[in-house]
This record gives structure tokens, C-alpha cells and sequence, in this order.
């Protein structure tokens, strides 16, 4: 057996093993009360800190230093790309290339919050705002 074939193998058991923690995760946030899947997802936390933990860390990990395995997942600690506050905001609302988009299961204050967060932690200092009068002309 060729090492293409091995690799692809492997892949596709990372796959398969992600999309069962992924709806085995879903199943038990909504027996827990912390998710409505009548219209996609809804988050109850309100401060950018919990937001953080609770939807972003899984991916880009608790100390925000990214990771990568079966995906490519960027590092939010010390990003200069967050300079621009509007930026991550985008990305939060409506998603790009791998991560999917949370506009439908945030609301303009709570994806404000988190990228206040994430722009003043994790070795990002920037200290302007993004207010949730700013996140609502980003959604779709």
C-alpha cells in the first residue's frame, strides 16, 4: 500500500470521527438546554469571554494559538489581521472557506463582545471597539 493511499485513508477516518463528535456535541447541548436548533443555533452567553469558550476555543484552542490536524485552524493570538475590528466580525457573521458562519445564532451584541474580546486578549492590544450598531450591516 502506497503512502497516498494511507494519508487519504486517514483523512477520511478524521472526517468521519469529527462529524460524530460534532453531532454527538450537538445532541448533548441541546438536551442540556444550551442550544435551539429550531432556526440553527442560538448561544445564551453574553460576555465575549464565555462566547469564546464556548464556541471559538474548540477550534482555534483555549490559549488561542490555533492548531492543525484534520483541519487548518489560524491562530487568533497576537493577529495582527484583528487590527482591522471589522475584519474578525466579518468572518464571525457570515463565515469563510472552513468556519462556518454564527450570524444566525448570535446577535449583533454578543458577536460585538467576542471580537472585543478576542482584539484586547490573547496578546492583541487593540483598543477600538466594535459596537453592535457596526456588526449588523455585515450579515447577509
Amino acid at each position: 500500500m502506497n503512502t497516498d493511499s494511507v494519508s487519504l485513508r486517514f483523512r477520511r477516518r478524521q472526517r468521519a470521527l469529527a462529524a460524530v463528535l460534532m453531532l454527538g456535541m450537538a445532541g448533548s447541548a441541546a438536551e442540556a438546554g444550551d442550544v435551539s436548533f429550531s432556526r440553527g443555533y442560538t448561544f445564551d452567553q453574553r460576555d465575549g469571554e464565555s462566547l469564546y469558550q464556548n464556541i471559538c476555543q474548540g477550534c482555534h484552542m483555549p490559549d488561542a494559538a490555533g492548531a492543525s490536524g484534520a483541519g487548518q485552524y489560524p491562530a487568533l493570538a497576537r493577529n495582527p489581521r484583528l487590527a482591522a475590528k471589522l475584519y474578525p466580525a466579518l468572518l464571525v457573521v457570515n463565515g469563510q472557506g472552513a468556519m462556518p458562519p454564527f450570524g444566525h445564532g448570535l446577535d449583533d451584541e454578543q458577536v460585538a463582545a467576542v471580537v472585543n474580546y478576542l482584539r484586547t486578549h490573547f496578546g492583541n492590544a487593540y483598543t477600538d471597539t466594535l459596537t453592535a450598531a457596526e456588526v449588523k450591516p455585515l450579515r447577509k
